[in-house]
C-alpha cells in the first residue's frame, strides 16, 4: 500500500496500513503532526482544521480549511494538505502566526492551530482586498461589522471555538494580516493546478475504502454491493466513526466524479450536483437563487460547507437538515442514478419516513434540479439556539408569487417538526388565490401552526416549535411591507 500516500506540508507520506475509517486527524496525530486538536469531534469547534488543496473553475488551487476529524484519511489519497505545522516555524512564523502571537490572540492554545488554519485560509483566498478609505466612506457593502478593512470576512472563522482567548484578540490580529508577498510559496503553488482525483482501494483488517475511478463503476459496485456506504463530504458520517465508533464493511468515496459536482445554468432550471460541496455552490451561484442565499451562511460553518454536500444532506434524510426545506420551497427535484440508468423524483415525494426515502439501495443521489422561473418572494427562517453553527430547531422556507397584490403561487417547506421535512400543503391552499394582506396571513399562520408532528426533545418544545410556526408567515409578510414602504420612498 505504500502507493496510497498523501502530501503533507510538502512531503509525501504513506499511509501504510492505516485502518479503513481512520480520520485525518487521527492520522496526523499519528505520524507526529500535533498541532491539529481533537475537540469536540463532531466538526463542531474547528480545533482540527488544516488546509486542503482543492481545485478553482479556473483551473489552479484554492487553500480551503477543513475539520480533519471528519475526513477519512483514505480520502485525501494523492492530494495536498498543510497544516499548522507546515505554515511557519518558531523561528520563522507565518504571517498569521506572527499576527496572532502580536494580537495576544492565543492563550492555552488548544484551538489556535485551528484559527491559523482557517485564517490562512482567508489570507489566501482570491479576491480579498483592501477596503479603501473612499470605498469605507460610500458604506462599501463589505466594510462592515464581519469583514475587516484588510478584506477579512469573519464568516471564514465561524467554525472555530476558543474558550479563553475571547475573540477580540483573534479578530485584531484578522483585521491586521495584509497581503501575501508575491515570493510566499503557498500563494506561488495557487497558480498551478490542485492534485486529481486517485483511484483507491484498500482494505485492512477486512474493511474497504474504495474511491472508483468513473461513475460508471461506483454505480456498478453499488449494483453488486447494495450494502456499501457512499460518502462524499463525510461531515455525517464522520461524526458516527467519532462518536459512535461506526465502522462500515465497505466505504465507497464519491466526491471527485465530475457528473456529481457540477453546475448547470439554463433558461428552464437550476441542476446542482449532489456532491459539490456547499462552499462552492455558494460562490457559483454568486446570490441568484435568493432563497439558498440566505441559507447558506446558517448552515452549520464555513468550514463544514467547505466539505458538506446538498446529496449528503439529502442522503441521510434527516428531519432537521437545512437544504430539504429550501429546496421543497423551490420545487426541486432528485435525480437518482443507478446502473441500470436515471430517474427523477419530486423531493415533496422522496422521503417516506424517519431517515427513509425512495433511493433504492443501488442508487445514488447525482444531482438536484431546481425549475425556473423563481419565485418572486422568499424567506428562509431557521430557528435555533445560536445565529450560527447550530442545528436548527425549526426551519421554514417561502417561495411566494404575489401579483396584483394576491397570491398566485406558494410553496413552503418545513423542517424540525415532522419525521421527515415535508411541504405545508393546507397552508400553501390557505394563501393562494387570497390578497397578500394581514387578514390572509393570519388565517393562513394559524393553518401553519397545525402543520406537522412537532415532538419535545432537548432542542425544543412540541408547543415552541408550533409557536414558532405559526409566527413565522407573519414575519415574512412584515418583511415583504416594510421592503415595499422602502421601495416607495
Amino acid at each position: 500500500m505504500d502507493d496510497i500516500a498523501v502530501n503533507v506540508n510538502g512531503n509525501r507520506r504513506p499511509l501504510a496500513g492505516a485502518p479503513a475509517h481512520t480520520t485525518a486527524l487521527d492520522w496526523l496525530r499519528g505520524a507526529g503532526l500535533s498541532g491539529a486538536k481533537e475537540g469536540c469531534a463532531e466538526g463542531e469547534c474547528g480545533a482540527c482544521a488544516v488546509m486542503l488543496a482543492t481545485p478553482t473553475p479556473e483551473g489552479s488551487t484554492a487553500w480551503t480549511p477543513v475539520n480533519s476529524c471528519l475526513v477519512p484519511v483514505y480520502a485525501l489519497n494523492g492530494q495536498e494538505i498543510v497544516t499548522s505545522e507546515g505554515l511557519g516555524r518558531p523561528d520563522a512564523l507565518h504571517p498569521v502566526q506572527e499576527k496572532l502571537a502580536e494580537a495576544g490572540g492565543s492563550q492555552c492554545g488548544y484551538c489556535t492551530p485551528g484559527f491559523v488554519c482557517s485564517m490562512a485560509g482567508e489570507y489566501y483566498r482570491d479576491g480579498r482586498e483592501a477596503v479603501t478609505e473612499t470605498a469605507a466612506a460610500e458604506e462599501c457593502p463589505v466594510h462592515d461589522a464581519e469583514h475587516g478593512p484588510n478584506g477579512f470576512d469573519l464568516h471564514a472563522l465561524s467554525g472555530n471555538l476558543c474558550r479563553c482567548t475571547g475573540y477580540r484578540p483573534i479578530r485584531d490580529a484578522a483585521y491586521a494580516l495584509g497581503s501575501p508577498e508575491s515570493d510566499d510559496p503557498l500563494q506561488q503553488r495557487l497558480a498551478d493546478p490542485a492534485p486529481a482525483p486517485v483511484a483507491t482501494a484498500a482494505t485492512v483488517d477486512g474493511s474497504r475504502f474504495v474511491r472508483p475511478a468513473s461513475l460508471d463503476e461506483t454505480l456498478r459496485l453499488l449494483r453488486d454491493e447494495p450494502d456499501a456506504l457512499l460518502v462524499a463530504g463525510s461531515t455525517d458520517w464522520g461524526v458516527e466513526v467519532n462518536i459512535r465508533g461506526s465502522h462500515a464493511p465497505l466505504v465507497v468515496a464519491i466526491e471527485h466524479h465530475e457528473e456529481l459536482r457540477a453546475l448547470v445554468v439554463t433558461d428552464d432550471e437550476i441542476e446542482i450536483g449532489a456532491a459539490l460541496p456547499l462552499s462552492e455552490i455558494e460562490s457559483r451561484l454568486g446570490g441568484t437563487v435568493p432563497l439558498l442565499a440566505q441559507l447558506f451562511p446558517q448552515f452549520a460553518s464555513r468550514l463544514i460547507r467547505n466539505r458538506g454536500t446538498i446529496g449528503g444532506n439529502l442522503g441521510t434524510g434527516s428531519p432537521i437538515g437545512d437544504t430539504p426545506p429550501a429546496l421543497l420551497a423551490l420545487g426541486a427535484r432528485v435525480v437518482l442514478a443507478s446502473a441500470d440508468g436515471e430517474r427523477e423524483v419530486d423531493l415533496a415525494e422522496y422521503f417516506t419516513a424517519y431517515r427513509q426515502s425512495v433511493r433504492r439501495a443501488d442508487e445514488l443521489i447525482r444531482a438536484v434540479r431546481i425549475p425556473r422561473p423563481l419565485a418572486e418572494v422568499t424567506s428562509f427562517q431557521k430557528i435555533a439556539k445560536r445565529r450560527f453553527d447550530d442545528i436548527s430547531s425549526v426551519a421554514v422556507a417561502f417561495a411566494l408569487d404575489i401579483e396584483g397584490g394576491s397570491v398566485t403561487a406558494a410553496k413552503i417547506g418545513l423542517g424540525g417538526v415532522a419525521a421527515t421535512p415535508l411541504r405545508a400543503r393546507a397552508t400553501e391552499e390557505a394563501l393562494i388565490g387570497q390578497p397578500w394582506n394581514v387578514a390572509t396571513v393570519r388565517a393562513a399562520s394559524e393553518v401553519l401552526g397545525s402543520e406537522g408532528t412537532p415532538m419535545s426533545d432537548h432542542r425544543a418544545s412540541s408547543e415552541y416549535r408550533a409557536l414558532m410556526l405559526n409566527t413565522a408567515l407573519l414575519k415574512l409578510y412584515s418583511t415583504t411591507v416594510l421592503e415595499s414602504k422602502e421601495v416607495s420612498a
